[in-house]
Parts: C-alpha cells; structure tokens; sequence
C-alpha cells in the first residue's frame, strides 16, 4: 500500500506561481532599449560645481550620458528604470539643443524635493544631497539656465 501524497503548503505554490511569473515577464521587451542617443549639445555650467552636483544627482535621466545598471536589465525593475529614463529625457535633456520648454522648472522641482525622485535614491546613493548641496544646485541651475521660462521670440540655445 502506498503513503496518499502530500499537498504542497500554499507557501510553497505561492512562491513557485511566483517563480514562474517572474520569469515570464522578463520577456516583456519594454526596458531594455538601453540606447544612448548621440550627444547634440553640451552645457555651459555657471561652475565646476554645478556640473558636478548634477551628474551625480541628475544627468542618469536627463542627458544621453545614461548609466545603465545591471538591474536595468530585469523586469520589473527595468520598466520602472525606462520609464525614469524616457520620462527624464522628454522633460529635461540637457544633450539635446534646445533642451527642452520646462529647463527654467530645474530648480524649482529640485526645491520642491520632488527630484531626484525618491525611487532612484535607494540605488544611487550618492544622488542623494544635503541641503546645502540642494541650495548650491539650485541656484547652479538658475544660473545655468535662467528662472524664466523662454518666450517664443527668443532663440533657444545652449549657454
């Protein structure tokens, strides 16, 4: 006579459905487009420090200078890292000329502490900035860029 099989505990279907879902979404193709358009236009910051403070806590989503991490390759954490990225990129892209309507908004969403976004700071811990670093952003931005939006007479470029 044989011993009745035993029925897995629910844990461990959870986990397996679990297991089996996230190896299906990795064929999702949606954020591993990992390109780096060429650079059109470079920045003329106000100073060193400016450009610095910016590439530690901005440049990633908007600019083509974009460090792709390994875990950028594996849903879903991908999606979220595209989207960052497109969105960044559609709102502020200081590798493009023109860059974009919303530049002279830089420093006012960073002192309104909605960049960088507080998802990207648990794997980019140098993003993160004091409050004197934020102010010395800010007010590199403002200088950078103005504090106004351009008006439709006025040639868009790069200082």
């Amino acid at each position: 006579m044989t011993a009745p099989a035993r029925k897995a505990p629910f844990w461990q279907k959870a986990l397996g459905a679990l297991g089996v879902l996230f190896v299906l979404i990795q064929l999702v193709p949606y954020g591993r487009a990992h390109t780096n358009p060429p650079v059109e236009a470079t920045v003329k910051w106000d100073s060193p420090t400016t450009e610095a403070l910016f590439k530690r806590a901005c440049q990633d989503c908007h600019s083509h200078n974009t460090v792709w991490p390994w875990y950028s390759n594996v849903a879903p954490v991908s999606w979220l890292v595209q989207n960052h990225v497109d969105e960044g990129r559609s709102k502020f892209n200081t590798s493009i000329k023109g860059f974009g309507r919303e530049a002279y908004e830089a420093a006012e969403t960073v002192q309104k502490g909605k960049m960088p976004e507080k998802t990207y700071l648990p794997t980019h811990p140098e993003a993160r900035l004091t409050d004197a670093e934020k102010q010395q952003l800010i007010a590199g931005l403002l200088a950078t860029f103005g504090n106004t939006p351009p008006n439709d007479t006025q040639e868009e470029d790069i200082r």
